[in-house]
């Protein structure tokens, strides 16, 4: 994966997200699901503050338990999410300088699970990754995944 220390080191990018969550599970983690199961997979960690000169600096979680387990349950709704990708052991709670934060590994999906989408709107709810960005699946490349899974 990557160092968990050495967070500081790394920027956002188009294999790892960010996102500060201390007001509770933010709503965009989905759209950042979606992105990273369509395009290479990726890391979102929970806890993580993106500074305004793209470093990243662990500000930690006051629950993060509740966290893993409001996001473990809505992965099993269609209504938030068309397909659950994770294992247990994707979903991590990591102490980096003495603060928790939790880290989920987002793999990319198979063929036969294309596109990801959220919101039960296969249109509006499929991501891709492009840089450190989650956006919107054009048409085509919609349509160029729906094809693949039919081979």
């Amino acid at each position: 994966m990557f160092d968990v220390s050495q967070i500081s080191h790394y920027r956002e990018n188009n294999r790892l997200e960010a996102k500060l969550a201390t007001g509770g599970l933010p709503h965009s983690i989905w759209e950042t699901y979606s992105a990273f199961a369509n395009s290479y997979g990726g890391v979102i960690l929970l806890g993580v503050e993106e500074l305004r000169d793209h470093t990243l600096r662990v500000q930690g979680l006051l629950d993060p338990q509740e966290l893993v387990e409001e996001f473990t349950a809505l992965l099993s709704n269609p209504k938030v999410v068309s397909v659950n990708l994770l294992k247990e052991e994707d979903i991590q709670v990591l102490t980096v300088d003495g603060k928790e934060i939790v880290a989920i590994r987002v793999p990319m999906a198979q063929q036969d699970q294309l596109p990801v989408y959220i919101g039960g709107d296969l249109v509006r709810g499929s991501y891709r990754r492009s840089g450190d960005g989650d956006y919107h699946c054009t048409q085509a490349e919609l349509n160029a995944m729906l094809s693949g899974r039919s081979h």
